[in-house]
């Protein structure tokens, strides 16, 4: 006769025991470090928690810093001044006499800053007639302005007036009145349903700021008028 089917279920298995001592490859039980050590604030060079440089770079920065301004003090004027000149030609066209004038503040002697200036020139990275001649053609067509403002800005910059007289004749009357005349109508244009007068104002102001003898302002304010059919009695002060 079969033996009766234990009915509790599966057999119950005997506990598994407790594990013994950490296995070699687990890792001991106690590192190796401090108790500072184990929360990683330990062997870190000093300022690393705080993410500033420690007091030795900051020692070296500072005498890094000294032996730099040491050498400023005793560099060589010419090749200051030449620093000088080339930082500001690198940036934009320059005068003579705006490097100049740099210089001087900059406490160069005049001696050295003529010197170098002279070497600049004979090099060709100076040359007032070439930076007048560019001028005068951005300045007009970009700018609009007439031969009167031209003149002044060079003058302002320390070119000669014979260099300066040159580089306005570059700009024919034909050309200047046809700028004259594109910069009045588009004023008159901007000020439609204003009175007459406050028009003819507000285009003339423009015009003298920007250049433009009177006598020709008159005439084109005038003509650009009677093109739109207005009838306004504008005396022509005549060309000057």
């Amino acid at each position: 006769m079969p033996e009766p089917r234990d009915r509790r279920g599966p057999s119950h298995r005997p506990p598994t025991p407790p594990a013994g001592p950490p296995r070699p490859e687990e890792g001991p039980a106690h590192l190796p470090w401090s108790d500072g050590e184990a929360s990683g604030r330990a062997h870190r060079p000093e300022g690393e928690a705080s993410g500033r440089p420690s007091r030795s770079a900051r020692g070296e920065a500072a005498a890094r810093a000294s032996r730099r301004d040491g050498a400023l003090t005793t560099e060589d004027p010419e090749a200051k001044a030449r620093g000088i000149c080339l930082n500001m030609l690198t940036a934009a066209p320059r005068t003579r006499a705006q490097l100049a004038r740099a210089l001087e503040r900059r406490g160069i002697d005049p001696e050295v800053a003529d010197s170098v200036l002279g070497r600049f020139s004979e090099a060709g990275l100076i040359d007032d007639a070439a930076f007048a001649g560019a001028w005068v053609d951005s300045r007009h067509a970009g700018r609009g302005l007439g031969r009167r403002a031209l003149a002044a800005e060079l003058r302002s910059r320390g070119v000669d007036d014979d260099i300066v007289r040159d580089a306005v004749d570059d700009i024919t009357p034909g050309q200047e009145e046809d700028t004259a005349r594109r910069l009045a109508r588009r004023k008159l244009d901007s000020t439609r349903g204003h009175a007459p007068e406050v028009r003819v104002r507000r285009a003339l102001g423009m015009l003298a700021r920007k250049g433009y003898a009177a006598g020709l302002a008159y005439r084109v304010v005038r003509e650009e008028l009677e093109a739109e059919g207005a009838e306004l009695d504008l005396p022509d002060p005549g060309l000057d």
